[in-house]
């Protein structure tokens, strides 16, 4: 199959260049009165999430009345909330309700898991509470992925979902936590979730793998979930004392200072993540998390 750009399959599906999608256009831009970043801690998934939403200026300044949404939680694995492997299921709740309480005409929730997705879906608790508050679960299956120009050095052309990228907004709402290859598993690499092919060929080099994705989908909005953290044996996990609880949660439109933010939650610097400073190379962000403009909301 002959591989497409994203601007290509968006004409070919009938999206002309005049009006292209929110997700050819550059991240919103900020004022003085509306942070890159906020970092909510102390309170329930639920609560951290609507407060940082709105610090931000709320779910309006990134979905349109009649937008479809894409949410891209961490389900890749037939874990339960509890145990810390995949994104907790009340933030993703929050921000569908937000979604489509700011006009969204439909939101869809979605990834490319690991284990068994019917399970994953199931056990991480995300369906159950996604359907509640109004969102489409989307199971992206195995070689459906339509070639597109992800990366000029290690991807290349590779398959990519429809689903994703036709997508008006898109949200990136990973979970920090432990990785036995790239140490950690935060914001960048939950990419991996949004594409099909040998995935495992990715792992060569994880941080080139993450940093070419993250360029290439430019997520409008990232939220990630600290509410728990999964310490040691990830991505997996599954022992409740390998957890620790920090009940924080950052959200923002800079994926390198939130992954970052996610690094140091698991004791890591930037330092020790290749893919920080790859991506802040490529200007895709700032490292620099803990700044005056980024806002901390202590709900404690």
């Amino acid at each position: 199959m002959t591989s497409l750009s994203r601007r290509e399959l968006l004409r070919r599906i009938g999206i002309g260049l005049i009006g292209l999608p929110p997700l050819l256009h550059p991240t919103p831009a900020r004022t003085a009165e509306i942070p890159r970043c906020v970092l909510a801690k102390n309170a329930d998934p639920s609560e951290l999430t609507r407060r940082a939403i709105a610090a931000l200026g709320g779910m309006e300044r990134f979905v349109s009345k009649g937008t479809c949404v894409v949410i891209k939680p961490n389900i890749g694995w037939d874990r339960t909330p509890q145990q810390g492997a995949t994104t907790h299921p009340e933030v993703v709740a929050t921000l569908v309700a937000l979604s489509l309480r700011a006009g969204a005409k439909k939101v869809h929730v979605m990834d490319h898991t690991c284990n068994d997705a019917r399970r994953c879906y199931r056990r991480s608790g995300i369906e159950k509470a996604a359907k509640a508050a109004g969102a489409k679960m989307v199971h992206l299956r195995p070689g459906r992925g339509v070639p597109m120009k992800v990366g000029a050095e290690l991807l290349g052309n590779w398959p990519v979902f429809r689903e994703v990228v036709e997508a008006d907004v898109l949200i990136n709402v990973p979970i920090a936590k432990h990785h036995s290859l790239s140490r950690a598993t935060l914001g960048m690499k939950n990419w991996f979730g949004a594409v099909d092919g040998r995935r495992d060929q990715l792992h060569q080099d994880v941080a080139l793998a993450s940093v070419e994705m993250a360029a290439f989908f430019k997520p409008h909005l990232t939220v990630l979930d600290g509410t728990r953290v999964l310490l040691r044996n990830g991505p997996q996990g599954g022992n409740l004392d390998d957890l620790s609880r920090p009940h924080m949660l950052m959200a923002g439109t800079d994926p390198v200072a939130i992954d970052a933010f996610g690094g140091s939650l698991l004791g890591l610097t930037p330092e020790d993540l290749p893919h920080i400073g790859m991506a802040e190379e490529r200007g895709l962000g700032s490292r620099k998390w803990n700044t005056a403009d980024v806002t901390v909301l202590d709900l404690g």
